[in-house]
């Protein structure tokens, strides 16, 4: 009896600490999200939503010891859309450590998925990136790696080899510069890609013309948790490059233009 009853005065006693434990663990956690509206979903300077408008968002969870984890969707059309896949859903986690004063080093892994869409069109992409902020610049140079994986495949002259197996790789540089004393701020990008130079099973591909290079030069606009972004956004797939991969590679898949080449993309996103 006398057991019995210490027991769960022992309990009721360790329960503010483990209460305490836990509110702990929590107050260590950041949600961040984020909603955007664009004019063009441009994915390393391809449309993946037929040069039409795109509904996007995204929602990460952070540890204060550098651990993160999240998701981000955007709906597709036409090239963008992987066997038949209205939307795009993005898995992503990572580790993010400073490296020194305004210097950040992020490691982690986007785990891309096509939901409705045909078979075979999920694959992991690893990636490292370096951010370091100068007074009013901050520059990032990263680097993707996507292993072979079936949905990277160029399938095009082997419509039924299931076997084959291709690899991705993307470097990136992106530079913003804040205009001191106001809401504005300049922006530029360069990448380079090289992958599998077709069409992949199901007639999209990450590096359509085998290896390109995109640019984009833009401006932004911050507003309390608003950003209104407006860019300038081209490659250099010429369209002899375009023509081969047609009509998949136009607007609308009738064959006639590429949607690879340059545009003016605007967009406004909330941050919560």
């Amino acid at each position: 009896m006398k057991t019995a009853f210490v027991a769960p005065l022992l309990m009721l006693g360790s329960f503010p600490t483990f209460a305490l434990a836990q509110a702990d663990a929590t107050s260590q956690l950041t949600v961040t999200g984020t909603a955007t509206i664009a004019s063009d979903y441009r994915f390393r300077g391809v449309s993946q939503s037929d040069k039409e408008m795109a509904i996007q968002g995204g929602l990460t969870i952070a540890h204060e010891n550098g651990i993160y984890a999240g998701a981000w969707g955007s709906n597709l059309s036409g090239w963008g859309t992987f066997g038949g896949a209205n939307m795009e859903l993005d898995l992503i986690a990572g580790y993010k450590t400073p490296l020194a004063a305004n210097a950040t080093l992020d490691i982690g892994m986007v785990w891309y998925m096509y939901p409705g869409g045909a078979d075979d069109t999920d694959f992991a992409e690893p990636f490292i990136k370096f951010s370091r902020t100068t007074g009013l610049v901050t520059f990032t140079v990263g680097a993707a790696y996507a292993p072979r994986q079936q949905a990277l495949a160029n399938m095009s002259g082997h419509p039924d080899s299931r076997g084959q197996k291709k690899d991705n790789l993307c470097l990136w540089g992106d530079g913003v510069v804040a205009i001191a004393g106001t809401p504005f701020a300049a922006k530029a990008h360069i990448g380079y890609s090289n992958g599998n130079p077709g069409l992949g099973p199901n007639g999209t591909s990450l590096a359509p013309t085998g290896e390109y290079w995109d640019w984009s030069l833009g401006m932004e606009a911050t507003w309390r948790n608003l950003t209104l972004n407006i860019s300038y956004v081209d490659t250099d797939i010429s369209t002899r490059e375009a023509a081969r991969l047609q009509p998949n590679f136009s607007k609308g898949q009738d064959g006639v233009g590429s949607i690879a080449d340059s545009a003016i993309v605007a967009s406004l996103t909330a941050a919560f």
